[in-house]
C-alpha cells in the first residue's frame, strides 16, 4: 500500500478533521451521523478511553460513509488493533522507530506525528510525506509551519492541538497545510448530553467557512 498517497487522498477530503474522544459507546454512531449530516467526511476517534475500539467498530459498521481514523496510536499494537476494529487510517501524536517501521507494512494508511525538524526528518526517511504537526500551538503554530516550508517544501501537514474556529483559517491559508484537526466541532458537554443538533451545526459551520479558506493543493 502507498500510505503517503492514501493519506493524501484522505486528508484532502475535508478541511477539518474532528478529533473525537468517546467515553460511551452509545454515543459513537449518533455522533458520527451528526458529523456526516453537517458535511464532515473524515473523523479521528482517539484511543484515549477504554471503549474507543468498540466505538470505532460501531462507527465502521453503521456509518460507512465516513472515513474513520484512529488517533492517539502510540504503539505497533495500537496500530494493529485500530485496523482490526475497522479504522481506515491511523494517526499518532508522535513518531518512534518501532511505530514508523510497523506503519510501513500496516494494512491502513498512517499519519505520523512530528513537532521538530529532527522528527520530520525521521518520518521522511521512513517514507512519509504527510505529517501531523502536534501540538501545533505549543510548538510555534503557523510560524513554525512557515519555517518548515523552507527545508521541507514537498511536505504537507495536518496541524492539531490548539486549533479552533477562530484560528483554523490562518493555518489553512499556508501552502503546506492540507487540513487541520480539532475538537471544537464535538464539545465534550455536547457529546456527553447527546446534543447532536449542536454537533451538526458546528460541523456545517466549519465546513462552510473553512472550505472557502483552504487553498487547492
Amino acid at each position: 500500500m502507498s500510505t503517503a498517497r492514501s493519506m493524501a487522498a484522505i486528508l484532502a477530503r475535508s478541511p477539518v478533521v474532528p478529533v473525537v474522544t468517546i467515553g460511551d459507546v452509545a454515543h459513537a454512531v449518533p455522533l458520527a451521523k451528526a458529523l456526516v449530516r453537517g458535511g464532515i467526511r473524515v473523523v479521528e476517534v482517539t484511543l484515549r478511553t477504554p471503549v474507543a475500539l468498540k466505538a470505532i467498530e460501531a462507527i465502521a459498521a453503521e456509518v460507512p460513509e465516513i472515513l474513520l481514523g484512529a488517533g492517539t496510536v502510540v504503539t505497533p499494537a495500537d496500530l494493529h488493533n485500530a485496523a482490526q476494529a475497522g479504522a481506515t487510517f491511523a494517526i499518532s501524536p508522535g513518531s518512534t522507530a518501532a511505530l514508523l517501521a510497523a506503519a510501513q507494512s500496516a494494512s491502513i494508511p498512517f499519519l505520523p506525528g512530528v513537532a521538530t525538524p529532527s522528527e520530520i526528518m525521521l518520518a521522511v526517511a521512513a517514507g512519509f510525506d504527510h505529517l501531523k504537526f502536534f501540538p501545533a500551538a505549543v510548538f510555534g503554530g503557523t510560524d513554525a509551519l512557515k519555517a518548515f516550508g523552507g527545508p521541507f517544501p514537498s511536505l504537507r501537514f495536518c496541524p492539531t492541538g490548539g486549533i479552533s474556529a477562530e484560528n483554523a483559517a490562518r493555518y489553512l491559508a499556508l501552502p503546506n497545510v492540507v487540513c487541520v484537526g480539532g475538537s471544537w466541532l464535538t464539545p465534550a458537554a455536547a457529546v456527553s448530553s447527546g446534543d447532536w443538533p449542536l454537533v451538526e451545526r458546528l460541523a456545517r459551520e466549519a465546513v462552510s467557512s473553512l472550505s472557502r479558506a483552504a487553498p487547492v493543493h
